[in-house]
């Protein structure tokens, strides 16, 4: 008798847990210490930080669905080739859209959408999944560790665009009564929007982090 695979519903409790895990326990900033560099640079802002986010979780699922599809095709030898001109496609084709419909944002990330292609996060979630497993799990994979990037860098540019411009998305959420120049005992500090701040903000993310989940702590 013949043994009848039970098909694996596309949300699953193992294809959640691709989604929801990459924005906590398996952070890829946070906890696996990727893509760092895009998260210093573009998140003086909200609206270019959630643009990028957006923009690297477009990339990180479908270049991930497309190596996925070609993984039994691909040689080993050529692997890395491969996956960097399909990442390079994603990436110039979103730089377009971007340039087309948010050209204001699209100067503001300058080329910082391009440096999508160095991210560290794409690369290791190709490596380490979408080689090895099917394309509807390897597109979750993507989209949940680009929401867990876009996350990190959202939690950052709120802080530091409203303690540095008193801003929130561009709009005053600090009254301009309350500056200094105008008579007030407020003042924006100008180290907020500042790379180091960035770094230190990752920083104190990582620390709450692990002190809440201490399985996190690396022994």
């Amino acid at each position: 008798m013949s043994e009848i695979k039970e098909k694996e519903s596309w949300f699953s409790a193992k294809n959640l847990k691709l989604l929801t895990e990459p924005i906590n326990s398996k952070n890829p900033i946070t906890v696996l210490v990727l893509g760092i560099c895009s998260a210093l640079a573009v998140t003086v802002k909200m609206k270019p930080a959630f643009v990028m986010a957006i923009s690297v979780m477009i990339v990180t699922a479908f270049s991930n669905l497309i190596i996925s599809l070609l993984r039994n095709t691909i040689p080993n030898r050529i692997r890395i080739i491969v996956q960097l001109v399909v990442i390079a496609a994603l990436v110039i084709l979103v730089d377009e859209l971007l340039k087309a419909y948010v050209y204001d944002v699209s100067k503001q990330l300058s080329v910082f959408v391009g440096l999508i292609i160095t991210n560290c996060i794409l690369m290791g979630r190709l490596e380490a999944f979408a080689l090895g497993n099917k394309p509807w799990p390897s597109f979750v994979d993507g989209i949940g560790n680009g929401l867990g990037y876009g996350l990190i860098l959202l939690v950052i540019s709120f802080f530091r665009e409203l303690l540095g411009s008193g801003t929130i998305w561009g709009y005053r959420v600090i009254s301009e009564s309350f500056y200094v120049n105008n008579g007030g005992f407020y003042e924006n500090n100008g180290m907020m929007i500042l790379p180091p701040m960035a770094l230190i903000l990752v920083g104190i993310i990582i620390w709450i982090q692990r002190s809440r989940n201490r399985k996190l702590i690396e022994e």
